[in-house]
C-alpha cells in the first residue's frame, strides 16, 4: 500500500509541474516514478491476494535476456532498413548501432568478470552501471517525450512556426511535408469558429540553406504553404538558421518585427518535439510545441538522435551525476585487489 500512496503523491506532483511548465524533463522523471511505484504496488497486491501472479513476476524477470536479444533483432534489423531507405550517415546507424551495442556489452561483460582479474570486473561492474544509469535516462527520455507528443496545445497563437528540416532538388520531401500540413491544419484550427485566435497568426516556415541544398529550406517550404493555399499575407521565411535553436530565435525575431511577438505554436515531428520544447523554454520563449506524424521505421533512430542530442545539451549534468558510480567502481576494485593479495 505504501508503493501506491507514494504513487499517487508523484501522480499529483507530476500534474502540478506539468501544468507549472510542460517543457521539463524533470516531470519526465516524476511520471516514470509514478508508473514504477504504481506497478510494484499492484504487484505486491496481486501476490498477497494471488499468489501465483508471484510466478508470472518471476517469469517475465527471467524472460528479460530474451527480451534484450528481441529488441536488439528489432533494432538491428530496423538499422539495416534506415542504411537501404535513408543512406549512409551517422544518424542512420544509430538504431543498428544500439542493437549490436545490446548484444556485445553482456557478452563483454561475462568475458570480463571470466577473467578474475580485479581490474577487468571493477570495468564490468563500471560498464554495467554506466550502462543501467543511461538506459533509465532514456526510458524517461522516451516517456516525457511521447507524453509531450499527445498534450493539447492550450495558447491562442500570433504565430505557428514550423521548423525545417533538409530539402530534395529544391523540393520539400516527405517528413518535411508532414510538418508542413501540421503547420497549416494548426493555422486553420486557430481560424476555426471555435478556434482561440482573434486574428490570424503569421506563418513562419523556418530553416536555411545547407551545404547539399540548391536553396533555403524555409523558401521551399514557403512555396509549399502558398501551393496549399494558405494566404500570401500570412507566410513569412525565415531563410537563415542552421540548427533547432536558431530556427527558434531567427523565427521569434520574425514575428517581432511583424507585430506578432505573443504566444507561439511550433511544429515538427512527432520525435522532435521533447527537446525543441526544451529549448524554447531554455530561449525564454512564449512556445509550445506539436508533433506531425513520422514514417514508423523512421522513429527508432529518430529517437536515438534526439537522446544523444539531449545528452551532449547536458553532458557536464551527467558527468556529474556519473561520477558515483566511477567512484564505487574504483572502490570496488581496489577492495577486490587488497582481498587478493
Amino acid at each position: 500500500m505504501f508503493s501506491l500512496f507514494l504513487a499517487a503523491i508523484l501522480a499529483a506532483t507530476y500534474v502540478y509541474l506539468r501544468r507549472k511548465d510542460a517543457r521539463m524533463l524533470r516531470n519526465g522523471i516524476v511520471l516514470v516514478a509514478a508508473c514504477w511505484f504504481t506497478l510494484t504496488g499492484v504487484a505486491d497486491i496481486l501476490s498477497q491476494w494471488f499468489p501465483w501472479t508471484a510466478l508470472i513476476a518471476l517469469s517475465i524477470v527471467a524472460l528479460t535476456p530474451l527480451a534484450v536479444i528481441v529488441l536488439a533483432g528489432f533494432l538491428i534489423s530496423n538499422g539495416v532498413t534506415m542504411l537501404r531507405r535513408e543512406g549512409r550517415s551517422i544518424g542512420n546507424l544509430l538504431s543498428l548501432l544500439a542493437g549490436i551495442a545490446l548484444l556485445g556489452l553482456p557478452v563483454l561483460a561475462v568475458l570480463l568478470v571470466a577473467t578474475l582479474n580485479p581490474v577487468a570486473i571493477g570495468f564490468a561492474a563500471l560498464l554495467f552501471s554506466l550502462c543501467s544509469y543511461f538506459g533509465v535516462v532514456f526510458v524517461v527520455f522516451l516517456a516525457y517525450a511521447v507524453a509531450y507528443g499527445r498534450m493539447k496545445h492550450t495558447v491562442e497563437p500570433d504565430s505557428v512556426v514550423i521548423l525545417g528540416s533538409q530539402i530534395i532538388d529544391g523540393t520539400v520531401p516527405p517528413l518535411l511535408r508532414s510538418r508542413l500540413d501540421k503547420g497549416l491544419a494548426m493555422y486553420r484550427e486557430a481560424l476555426s469558429p471555435n478556434g482561440p485566435a482573434r486574428t490570424a497568426p503569421l506563418l513562419i516556415p523556418s530553416g536555411g540553406q545547407g551545404a547539399n541544398e540548391s536553396r533555403p529550406e524555409g523558401e521551399a517550404m514557403a512555396e509549399y504553404l502558398l501551393m496549399a493555399g494558405a494566404p500570401a499575407g500570412h507566410v513569412v521565411a525565415e531563410e537563415k538558421a542552421a540548427s533547432t535553436a536558431e530556427n527558434l530565435q531567427f523565427s521569434a525575431a520574425v514575428a517581432r518585427e511583424r507585430g506578432k511577438g505573443g504566444a507561439m505554436v511550433v511544429v515538427t515531428n512527432n520525435y522532435h518535439v521533447l527537446r525543441a520544447a526544451l529549448l524554447s523554454r531554455k530561449l525564454g520563449l512564449d512556445a509550445q510545441v506539436v508533433g506531425s506524424p513520422t514514417a514508423r521505421y523512421y522513429l527508432p533512430s529518430a529517437f536515438l538522435r534526439e537522446f544523444a542530442a539531449i545528452l551532449r545539451e547536458h553532458k557536464k549534468l551527467h558527468l556529474i551525476l556519473c561520477l558515483p558510480f566511477v567512484a564505487l567502481s574504483v572502490f570496488g576494485t581496489w577492495l577486490l585487489v587488497m582481498s587478493s593479495q
